[in-house]
């Protein structure tokens, strides 16, 4: 039995399509052009907004007036490479056509890696100006012709989300070198906002030597044409997914869709990869035989009609070779009748451009939250007929009697963490300002039907920039640049790193009865925060805790408000929007304590108990509470300092009979702490 768990489901504004200007760039990238100046460049665009030819416009600016000797261009994977091929940019009004001579494209050369590390030498030593290659060749041409063969060029990375500041990750280390030494200018890519394993990318003090432009999901898709609403929904079943993913609620044989199905080491696999797909098929129709030009399967569905399948999961080089070809044949790229479905394993994330793809189905969990960004990423192209796009994740129900439940658990835990991200990832940015009784309002923002009331909390909306002004008593002011830069530019770091958290993640979801939000808003985020950025004040992480928790639950909360509206209306386009302004308009008072009294997971949890066994639930949420443990002499320690601010503020202690939970949680921390100072834990 398969059973469902609501979709999180945001929708855009539908404005008129988004403009070219005179040298035919779209806004993002007149927004990255602005900062063509800057030596270090890190863009954050959604996938499909156009940042290879961002990097283009800055690119042949860097070689043409600002001195820039060469640019290497490194990508990922060879078929990304594809992206830079030339372009003729003069005729929508640019200054200079990108022009890489076929000979310096090395994505597109033959042979190993010792071949096309022996051509970036011959390339640094030529007059030619413009070489694109793999992460891989660059960093084995970095090892053998050192970083200094590269002074006075402009490196850019793409899908820089590869990268991290972990002195295992090779071409960290070398960027770190490469920007420590001084002499080349960077420009970084990504469409992910953040990492996927918590790493940092960039050590901090290199991070903060970067101009960060970012362009949201929000504008990308408020700027479309068609596509005007994304779904991400879940689906637990029980037994072989192979079963349940031909359930029509499931896999719809008329939406175009890339299936992504496990990984043969993991739980989810039959272990099987050739039976699976020949099972997929089987559900969806008559075999009807192979197309001899493209190698795609012809399947006849009970309405009669014939689905043009592409299996990039059969190994045979031959076959899936056509395939590949056929599906980058640049002749089909606007023909919607080309292919139907495409059956993937590691295939057909980033870098794969298949503008009417209308439903990325994931089974199993993926380790990576950035390779479900970038498959949810290959749904959000604008193509015409195209309204709605979804990403659904099948996963097993965790079952307490299962062997596995510790890893069923885990995959359910990380797919509630794709949702929030998701939810956050997609909503409007929020910027947080501390109200004061002189506050005003800030031009270009819409506070709603009242307007701007001065003796309230007030949360205004620019439709343009896609943007929330948000005030709140009680909030800390960043004090130090990287701070200032974390809390406009990074918070959905934060969260990810956050929601990713085991220990989060478990109480937040499944022992409710006996975590206290603060204990996740306020220790667990500041824990984790001051372990990110060690070199952040005790200020400045509170000022950046209070922000990413309020980011957090203010999207929750207006997430719950709409799965509440739609009971009985039918969902708007400014839902989101007027979720946020409900929520803030409910309360009596928005502040800081307030919202650090919201369970972030609370609406996650209230989807999920709707989902799954009951009975599973239960015995999942007991076994969870049974791992509970007392607080750790560092934890004791915090919550005694908490605890003597209480002091300060109010002019008593906390009491352990307090009505208030957080107050008994500090009272008992504080006792833990006197307790363990005498047993002299703390030398």
């Amino acid at each position: 039995m398969t059973q469902t768990i609501p979709s999180v489901s945001v929708s855009f504004a539908r404005q008129a399509p988004a403009q070219t200007n005179l040298y035919g760039m779209r806004p993002m990238q007149e927004r990255v052009y602005n900062q063509r100046g800057e030596q270090y460049l890190l863009i954050k665009s959604p996938p499909a907004s156009g940042k290879s030819r961002a990097l283009m416009y800055v690119a042949l600016d860097k070689l043409h007036n600002q001195g820039v000797k060469k640019a290497v261009i490194v990508v990922p994977e060879k078929a990304i490479g594809a992206s830079f091929h030339d372009e003729v940019l003069t005729a929508s009004g640019f200054f200079w056509d990108w022009q890489v001579a076929p000979q310096w494209n090395l994505c597109d050369a033959p042979g190993g890696e010792g071949g096309k590390v022996k051509s970036v030498k011959v390339f640094l030593d030529s007059d030619d100006r413009i070489l694109v290659c793999t992460h891989a060749t660059f960093r084995f041409a970095v090892e053998q012709f050192g970083i200094a063969a590269f002074d006075g060029c402009l490196i850019a990375v793409d899908e820089f989300h590869h990268v991290s500041a972990n002195p295992d990750n090779k071409l960290g280390e070398q960027l770190g070198a490469l920007i420590a030494r001084d002499k080349v200018h960077i420009v970084a890519m990504t469409g992910s906002y953040f990492r996927g394993d918590a790493e940092a990318v960039l050590a901090p003090q290199d991070e903060a030597k970067f101009q960060t432009v970012t362009y949201t999901y929000y504008e990308q898709l408020s700027g479309y044409q068609y596509l005007k609403r994304l779904d991400i929904g879940y689906y637990f079943y029980a037994g072989s997914y192979t079963d349940d993913v031909l359930k029509i609620e499931v896999l719809n044989p008329n939406e175009k869709t890339i299936i992504h199905i496990p990984n043969v080491n993991s739980n989810a696999s039959t272990k099987d990869k050739i039976k699976e797909v020949e099972h997929i098929i089987e559900g969806l129709g008559i075999w009807k035989g192979t197309d001899a030009v493209t190698g795609f399967q012809l399947v006849e569905t009970p309405t009669g009609k014939i689905l043009r399948v592409a299996d990039l999961v059969d190994d045979e080089v031959g076959k899936r070779d056509k395939v590949v070809m056929a599906l980058k044949d640049p002749a089909q790229k606007h023909n919607r009748d080309h292919v139907d479905i495409i059956i993937a394993l590691g295939m057909a994330k980033e870098g794969f451009d298949w503008i009417w793809c209308e439903h990325a189905l994931t089974v199993g969990y993926r380790n990576s939250l950035t390779e479900v960004v970038q498959i949810i990423g290959r749904t959000t192209r604008d193509a015409p007929g195209k309204t709605r796009a979804r990403f659904t994740n099948l996963i097993a129900e965790p079952d307490a009697s299962q062997e596995a439940i510790t890893e069923a658990i885990n995959d359910t835990l990380k797919a509630i963490a794709v949702s929030l991200l998701m939810e956050q990832v997609l909503a409007p940015r929020y910027d947080f300002k501390p109200k004061h009784v002189d506050s005003t309002p800030t031009e270009g923002f819409d506070y709603g039907a009242d307007g701007y009331q001065a003796d309230k909390c007030n949360v205004g909306f620019n439709e343009s920039t896609g943007q929330f002004h948000v005030e709140i008593k009680g909030l800390v002011e960043p004090k130090s640049e990287q701070a200032k830069r974390i809390c406009q530019e990074d918070l959905n770091e934060v969260i990810a790193a956050f929601v990713q958290d085991k220990t989060v993640a478990e109480r937040g979801v499944f022992d409710t009865e006996n975590t206290i939000p603060e204990e996740l808003t306020v220790m667990r985020m500041g824990k984790i925060i001051a372990a990110k950025y060690p070199e952040l004040t005790e200020e400045d992480i509170e000022a950046v805790r209070q922000r990413a928790v309020a980011a957090l639950n203010l999207t929750q909360q207006a997430a719950k408000a709409i799965h509440e509206a739609e009971e009985h209306t039918p969902k708007a386009d400014t839902a989101l929007i007027d979720g946020v302004r409900k929520f803030v308009t409910d309360v009596r008072e928005l502040n800081v304590d307030l919202i650090d009294r919201i369970n972030p997971f609370s609406a996650a949890y209230a989807i999920l108990s709707k989902a799954m066994n009951e009975h599973n639930l239960k015995q999942i949420e007991a076994l969870i509470a049974a791992k509970r443990i007392t607080f750790s002499p560092e934890e004791a320690r915090e919550l005694a300092l908490r605890a003597a601010e209480f002091k300060r503020e109010r002019g008593r202690w906390p009491s352990e009979n307090a009505a208030d939970p957080w107050e008994q949680y500090m009272a008992r921390g504080a006792r833990s702490y006197i307790r363990y100072k005498e047993e002299g834990k703390y030398a």
